[in-house]
């Protein structure tokens, strides 16, 4: 529980349509979904730099302070907030660049609804939009001594601009040459531990004594960077990722039989009697995962190397001559404080320069989110800004569901008082 801001009349509370923007003093907006309204706006109570959350239940008529997860974007002098799907919030960011000023507060996605159950209490979590698409990451798993490297080699050195690594986190002490940030993110337990639980970890195991894994950061730096993340991880790691939201493709390196796996294994003459038995062991139960638990989108047989080479780089779209990514970077524009919002379909459209509410702009941008992907807690991608023209294509007022806050109060939702009963 918590202080209510000052906000809309109690008289209002019942009357709120879902999905709709109220204003409120202070650069907040109000969003209503079902019998809960989303406070969106002023300093959160931890970092007083970013972007606070409130919700208000309007059937037992108490303030809640719910748990935020993911990046919180930073105050601005203004926003607007539009309900998509009923499961998360589009924040528009005003006086922003077009590459930093879409942001997402999920609500109700399958994402939230997991944390709130593991939880036991409200869950949001922002992710940001990101305008254009990048290749979908690779996760490619399979027992030790399959082959995996060396395919995964072969792809980075044919595709030297093509593919990244996402660099894993643990625990445990660099060993000599080591470099932090480059073979791994050395982390303190307690840090790992509280970013675990708050759920920027795709995966993560404990190996003898240590933790490791794969942070939501780490696979999103490698897409910002427009390169494709291979994930190289073991089923364990590969079923984790699948529970999340990244949108990614899952491939499984098997060998042409068990006795070949072995033979593998013991011509690297590497490791002890015990270390193989052990891998062997670990090999066994994940050839029974990889191939009946329907977790993989791909099995490949490494029994020829080239061959099945051949087919990793079919079933990824790898054609010859092709030696880099293939990235287009829209072109950023800037959104003023004031602005016009208003929703149609998987369209939202901005009017920007727009003094008065039902007044046309000279500039007005088409937001589509048709082609949406990932979200919280890494980034939501697949969105697509482009201009239109005023004069040709017009706009209905009726669907618009926001203004600026800066450019004054909606009429029909005034903002009257303080909340009755907003002592925590």
């Amino acid at each position: 529980q918590g202080e209510a801001p000052v906000f809309f009349a109690d008289s209002f509370l019942g009357d709120i349509p879902n999905g709709v923007d109220l204003k409120s003093k202070g650069h907040e907006t109000a969003i209503c979904v079902g019998s809960k309204i989303y406070v969106i706006g002023g300093a959160d109570q931890e970092l007083t730099s970013v972007i606070g959350v409130q919700i208000f239940d309007k059937s037992s008529r108490e303030w809640i302070n719910p748990t935020v997860l993911g990046t919180k974007p930073k105050l601005s002098n203004g926003h607007s907030a539009v309900l998509l799907n009923g499961d998360r919030v589009l924040v528009i960011q005003g006086d922003s660049k077009s590459d930093g000023c879409f942001w997402f507060l999920e609500v109700g996605t399958p994402f939230i609804r997991e944390q709130e159950k593991a939880r036991g209490n409200e869950v949001v979590a922002w992710s940001k939009g990101v305008l254009g698409n990048v290749e979908k990451p690779i996760v490619i798993s399979g027992p030790s001594g399959v082959g995996k490297g060396t395919l995964i080699s072969g792809l980075m050195k044919e595709f030297p601009s093509m593919f990244g690594f996402s660099v894993s986190h643990t625990t445990r002490t660099p060993r000599e040459k080591e470099q932090n940030g480059f073979h791994y993110h050395f982390s303190d337990r307690s840090v790992m531990e509280r970013e675990i639980k708050d759920g920027k970890f795709l995966e993560f195991a404990s190996v003898h004594g240590n933790l490791y894994g794969t942070s939501v950061e780490a696979v999103e730096v490698v897409a910002d960077a427009g390169r494709r993340c291979i994930l190289d991880i073991d089923v364990q790691g590969a079923r984790s990722v699948r529970a999340s939201s990244l949108d990614a493709i899952f491939i499984f390196i098997s060998p042409p039989s068990f006795e070949e796996l072995e033979k593998r294994l013991r011509a690297r003459a590497t490791e002890t009697e015990e270390q193989i038995q052990k891998r062997l062991r670990n090999a066994r139960a994940e050839l029974e995962q990889g191939k009946s638990s329907g977790l993989f989108d791909h099995n490949l047989v490494n029994d020829d190397l080239e061959s099945c080479y051949k087919n990793l780089k079919n079933i990824l779209g790898l054609t010859e001559g092709v030696k880099t990514a293939r990235i287009t970077y829209p072109e950023l524009v800037n959104l003023p404080v004031e602005h016009l919002v208003s929703k149609i379909d998987q369209k939202i459209l901005i009017n920007c320069g727009a003094a008065e509410y039902q007044k046309a702009s000279d500039n007005r941008y088409v937001l589509d989110l048709s082609l949406l992907k990932g979200g919280a807690p890494g980034r939501t991608r697949g969105l697509n800004l482009y201009v239109t023209n005023p004069s040709t294509d017009q706009v209905n007022v009726d669907n618009q569901l926001s203004l600026p806050t800066t450019s004054g109060f909606n009429n029909r939702f005034s903002l009257l008082t303080s909340l009755e009963g907003s002592s925590p």
